[in-house]
């Protein structure tokens, strides 16, 4: 079957590959040359050398698109090695000042923007409808429609106006599900209407805002397609995402290896399959040590072009869109205003972040009806800090907790972290020898989280408890929520219980 001379350099325009190690490995810049389109970058790439990094991508193909999966808050790259600056997206929510948010985005773009990354998959847009949600909880704008769409909105604005692409995910919504897409493929049991009243309007919003890019879900919506998940189903990404919503931009597939999809179909053939439904860039996070399952799914794209089973001009339409969008960030050039972002000069974070986390707090006093008036914590606390073990979206384990941060207020401070099935609770201080913080994240969905709890409260009712997931029953003598886990939140936390 006869076609164009390029149809090689076409098929890697569409893939986005991570690799290993904080220096390009040979394989990578060899498919680079080759006019790979795509690379993206994770915790494990990221160093202070970040920068000579991306540029040496660029030199082998100045049109790479450099991606990278920056939500601020508990999902970060670029500051996993401490935590974010940025509270996160259920903080913002909560505050529901979308100028806040709108600048959060723009400096999140600046971080991004001086080290050269072409689009950020962010932000995300999920309307978290199931509180027992494993995968998205915080880091969801909300639970209501509306205010999820006018935040998605003001973030996609913020980052874009830096020249980084933002990307709305996860389509066509994953906030109503009660399975991680990293371990197996969820279903959203929802009927149409309610998708076109909840699901869908922050979508509709990001688009309106201007996004450049759109990730879709792994997701099975049977009000959409009763037969194939949104990543393959051509109803889903051509019928209602570009046609019915008038997207035009870059449609992205989660990461192809997340065993939603994976237990279904080799990766070429799940490449080759979204990108006949409607994609136009294939992520890949994963890859073999000589990048072989690259060059798997470049043949196999081929393949399928010379059989029949994807046509060519598909496939150089995802090229084209994966192309503008290189050009669209190339004529933003350098950000106008690097180094701008407000840092603190005591702990380096974002002004503009801590000051939104700190608004984001919620205080309830169980037994009565105001908060204190004066700091909770004077001495040195006993910290237990209850930790679940993290979903692959945030990539390892991030400090989540303000134990660091009220050991530096209040030296002396004793930790300890529990981890579910193995740590019993330690042995507790008595009242006159130094209050109790337990710390806790999404303690309605954990229920070794709620029975420790519970047995803390029972020998120290004046135990302090700190939420740093998504807010449940209060408990304790002092109930703080911070709506978000990153590093920002746990330095609000501790400064609004130590009165500094």
């Amino acid at each position: 079957m006869p076609h164009s001379p390029d149809l090689d350099r076409l098929a890697a325009t569409v893939l986005q590959p991570g690799f290993d190690g904080t220096t390009p490995p040979g394989w990578l810049l060899g498919h680079l040359a080759g006019g790979l389109g795509g690379v993206v970058l994770f915790a494990r790439n990221i160093s202070e050398d970040t920068p000579r990094l991306v540029r040496r991508l660029r030199e082998e193909n100045p049109q790479v698109i450099v991606a990278v999966d920056e939500e601020g808050g508990t999902v970060t790259r670029l500051e996993a090695a401490t935590g974010s600056s940025w509270p996160g997206n259920a903080a913002l929510g909560v505050l529901d000042d979308p100028a806040t948010t709108e600048a959060t985005g723009r400096e999140i773009g600046l971080l991004l923007a001086e080290a050269g990354i072409t689009l950020d998959y962010a932000p995300d847009v999920d309307v978290n409808a199931d509180p027992a949600n494993p995968v998205i909880g915080i880091r969801s704008f909300g639970a209501d429609a509306g205010l999820v769409a006018r935040h998605s909105a003001a973030w996609v604005t913020g980052l874009q106006s830096t020249g980084v692409a933002a990307c709305a995910k996860h389509f066509p919504g994953h906030g109503d599900t009660v399975t991680d897409s990293h371990l197996a493929l969820p279903t959203v049991h929802a009927s149409r209407d309610l998708l076109e009243r909840r699901d869908l309007p922050p979508f509709r919003a990001a688009i309106a805002a201007g996004v450049r890019a759109v990730m879709c879900g792994h997701l099975m919506v049977p009000a959409l397609d009763p037969a194939l998940p949104a990543t393959l189903s051509r109803r889903v990404l051509t019928g209602l995402l570009r046609l019915e919503l008038g997207f035009t931009g870059v449609t992205v597939t989660d990461a192809i290896e997340m065993k939603a999809v994976a237990a279904l179909l080799p990766p070429p053939e799940i490449a080759v399959r979204a990108l006949a439904a409607g994609a136009d860039a294939i992520c890949v996070g994963a890859s073999t040590p000589g990048g072989e399952n690259v060059t798997a799914l470049r043949e196999g794209i081929v393949r399928a072009v010379h059989e029949g089973a994807l046509p060519e001009s598909r496939l150089a339409e995802a090229a084209g869109r994966v192309r503008a969008l290189a050009a669209w960030h190339a004529s933003h050039g350098a950000p106008d205003q690097p180094g701008m972002i407000g840092r603190d000069p005591h702990y380096g974070v974002s002004v503009l972040g801590l000051d939104a986390a700190r608004r984001a707090l919620r205080v309830t006093i169980p037994a009565g009806d105001a908060s204190p008036d004066r700091p909770v914590l004077t001495r040195p606390p006993q910290v237990v800090e209850m930790t679940a073990r993290p979903h692959q979206a945030i990539g390892g384990a991030l400090p989540y907790g303000p134990g660091e941060a009220l050991a530096a207020l209040l030296p002396g401070t004793e930790r300890a972290v529990l981890t579910p099935g193995r740590d019993a609770v330690p042995p507790l201080r008595e009242p006159e020898q130094a209050p109790v913080v337990v710390v806790t994240h999404d303690a309605h969905r954990h229920a070794w989280m709620r029975d420790r709890l519970a047995e803390i409260l029972r020998r120290r009712p004046d135990a302090v408890v700190v939420e740093m997931g998504l807010p449940g029953r209060p408990a304790g003598a002092v109930y703080l929520a911070t709506n978000g886990n990153s590093r920002v939140s746990s330095l609000a936390a501790a400064e609004w219980l130590t009165g500094h």
